[in-house]
């Protein structure tokens, strides 16, 4: 594995005692969890999770706790697709768990959120208020024909409704399928004809970097013709800021003629713990976008003991997770982690710096914000804004908690965060987990670990991790290697939707003797047996937090009539983490003379640049436009014709290249070596 050995001297550097931080003292007597906790969730993890279970409201109890069927080989050699039931038997209502039973404690009066529009609009919301919203939507869902079991998928910005539409799609016992609203419509089609959605809810616009934006033409666009489609409810946002939206009678109805017209009360049902709660889109390697889906009863455990547990939550708490409601993160940490523990947070529309940099530092002083989670990248953004740390014209001292996602911290990046919004003093959880899993497995706990900057630390309670060669064997302490999940718990997606083959053979197959699952991460033990994660070992683009696959992005170029071919890598990006580097070879007809001279190819590039990044903005979003395209005259490929990305990604970063031996023709790297250092001097 060249990229994990390539990376191990610099992790073996960061594993010294000059980048150990202790745990802080002042958490340690008031955690909410302890050290003795890892001992006992490792005695009896199945008894740990029902343990968690108990901290939410059942209607009816659970008969079985887990159940478990592993991969198997049958005579044929045909592998077997894996299940797994947690809870059998028992009965909950997600929503209730969420709103209700907050109210009916005496909690109603009590925020559930703050929300900060771009423009400066801000609006209030206790749980009583929520219970009244969601009930209101909840019944006007109904009304529009939606039942158990239905797919509603919601297109919507970082506003109250989007909360509340997700509660009620959850409270009905209907699937909901978040869609990040920066996605083109295409993208937004293929969601939408995958799940077979019933309804599409979206808004007639957003505010973004402090302009309003239209939305719902992408809306229509992405609905029309799709016969599963029979309303688009429509939440009035931008109003006439924008231009008129089309309207189709019949189909389209205002969220403000239907939910802000029902009534206020609605009688909740109960639904068995392994209901489908959602489907959440990720990338593969191959193919098309992935549906995983994810159940009531052990995803809302996980997800509330895992919020409770590694923000060392506290009823006090004003909880802000910066996160897209669309991304996982957001479905865990900001909806259903929070609101299941009773917390008042903040939620955030518009970007980080409108109308100014200090934007998220205002923030948290309105709210009296006290554990506040971010991306890596936002943070490598902070740093080059405020250098010397927050002005002081900003009150952070509200904060306790600090936590990061999306991708590894750089360690320079952890420093500025601990220092200048943490004061020295504060935890950092830096967490490891993805769409597939549901909730974190690693990460440190406040008052309880050493933290170490770049490093997951360790799986939390009840969960395990291990590092493995590509036979599944554990690798020694100093090591890198494949990262597998050897012990996985309750917010484990069960399947990918309508495609199980697809499940087992992305996650389960490479390991299924072991019983592993795959996390596709590369990683590596430092001596003490903590992890530090290395980023992807397939060809899936980790942006900012974003995951987005190569094979959709060179699908994308190569619809362009002048693109014939595409390789797109990952390559590294100071700022985002990783970024997307497009090498190109032009259409037929496109090589004239010159061009065996680097320059040739450096001008068809200038030609292109702008056209393909639009390209690609319009097919999938403006988060899949490459920051780099490189026009060449040929790709690396192996003999069966298969484009070796590993070399590109290595000719992007400067990188000694590794093995060509299986390369049709080995000349091919150096003349694409001698372009991108010409594109460099350019």
């Amino acid at each position: 594995m060249p990229a994990l050995e390539a990376s191990a001297p610099t992790l073996a550097n960061l594993a010294t005692e000059t980048r150990r931080y202790p745990a802080p003292g002042a958490f340690t007597a008031q955690a909410n969890v302890s050290a003795e906790d890892w001992v006992q969730a490792d005695a009896d993890p199945v008894a740990f999770w029902e343990d968690a279970a108990r901290r939410l409201d059942w209607a009816e109890p659970w008969h079985t706790a887990h159940t478990w069927e592993p991969v198997t080989e049958g005579p044929d050699g045909e592998l077997s697709v894996p299940t797994a039931e947690w809870f059998a038997g028992g009965k909950l209502n997600v929503a209730v768990n969420c709103v209700d039973r907050h109210v009916a404690s005496g909690n109603g009066a009590r925020v559930a959120l703050h929300f900060e529009g771009e423009p400066g609009d801000r609006r209030s919301i206790t749980y009583a208020d929520l219970q009244r919203e969601v009930s209101r939507a909840a019944n006007a869902l109904t009304e529009l024909g939606v039942g158990k079991g239905d797919r509603v998928v919601i297109y919507l910005p970082v506003i109250p409704e989007t909360i509340i539409a997700t509660l009620a799609v959850a409270r009905i016992g209907a699937i909901h399928s978040l869609v990040f609203g920066g996605f083109s419509a295409d993208a937004l089609r293929f969601r939408v004809e995958d799940t077979r959605a019933k309804l599409l809810i979206t808004t007639d616009g957003q505010y973004r970097r402090g302009t309003a934006v239209a939305v719902k033409d992408n809306a229509d666009a992405a609905v029309a013709g799709v016969d599963s489609i029979e309303h688009v409810l429509v939440v009035r946002r931008t109003g006439d800021d924008i231009p008129p939206i089309a309207w189709t009678e019949g189909r389209d109805v205002w969220w403000h003629d239907t939910v802000g017209m029902a009534s206020d009360v609605h009688e909740a049902e109960a639904f068995d713990a392994e209901t489908p709660l959602f489907i959440i889109y990720t990338s593969g390697t191959t193919g098309k976008p992935k549906g995983l889906v994810h159940t009531s009863g052990g995803y809302l455990t996980q997800a509330s003991w895992s919020h409770w547990a590694i923000f060392d939550a506290k009823p006090d708490d004003v909880h802000w997770c910066t996160a897209d409601l669309a991304w996982v993160t957001a479905h865990t940490y900001e909806i259903y982690g929070p609101l299941s523990n009773g917390l008042t947070q903040v939620i955030y529309e518009g970007t980080p710096n409108t109308p100014h940099t200090a934007r998220h530092f205002e923030i948290i002083e309105r709210y009296g914000v006290t554990t506040y989670y971010t991306a890596p990248t936002l943070i490598r953004t902070l740093m080059t804004w405020f250098p010397d740390g927050v002005p002081a014209d900003y009150d952070l001292s509200s904060l306790r908690v600090l936590g990061t996602v999306g991708e590894a911290i750089n360690p320079e990046a952890w420093v500025w965060f601990h220092t200048h919004l943490g004061g020295g003093r504060l935890p950092i959880i830096d967490t490891w987990w993805q769409s597939e899993t549901g909730a974190s497995v690693m990460a440190p706990l406040p008052g309880v670990s050493t933290l170490k900057p770049g490093s997951a630390n360790r799986a939390l309670p009840g969960l395990s991790t291990l590092i493995v060669d590509d036979d599944g064997n554990p690798v020694p302490f100093g090591e890198g290697g494949y990262l597998v999940v050897d012990r996985s718990g309750p917010g484990l997606a069960r399947t990918v939707w309508g495609n199980p083959d697809r499940y087992r053979d992305s996650y389960w197959a490479r390991f299924w003797r072991q019983g592993y699952f795959f996390s596709g991460d590369g990683a590596k033990w430092d001596a003490d047996g903590d992890i530090w994660v290395l980023g992807r070992v397939d060809d899936v683009i980790n942006v900012s937090g974003h995951r987005l696959s190569t094979i959709e992005i060179e699908s994308a170029l190569v619809s362009h009539p002048a693109v014939a071919e595409a390789g797109v890598v990952g390559v590294t990006d100071a700022l985002t983490g990783q970024a997307i580097a497009a090498y190109v070879i032009p259409a037929a007809g496109s090589h004239g003379a010159g061009a065996e001279h680097p320059e040739y190819w450096l001008g068809l590039a200038d030609e292109l640049t702008a056209l393909l990044r639009a390209h690609v903005a319009r097919e999938i979003g403006p988060i899949a436009k490459p920051r780099d395209v490189v026009v060449v005259p040929d790709l690396p490929k192996t003999r069966s014709g298969k484009i070796m990305r590993r070399l590109l990604g290595d000719i992007s970063d400067g990188r000694a290249l590794g093995d060509v031996t299986s390369l049709q023709d080995d000349t091919v790297p150096a003349r694409i070596e001698r372009i991108v250092l010409a594109r460099a001097s350019h």
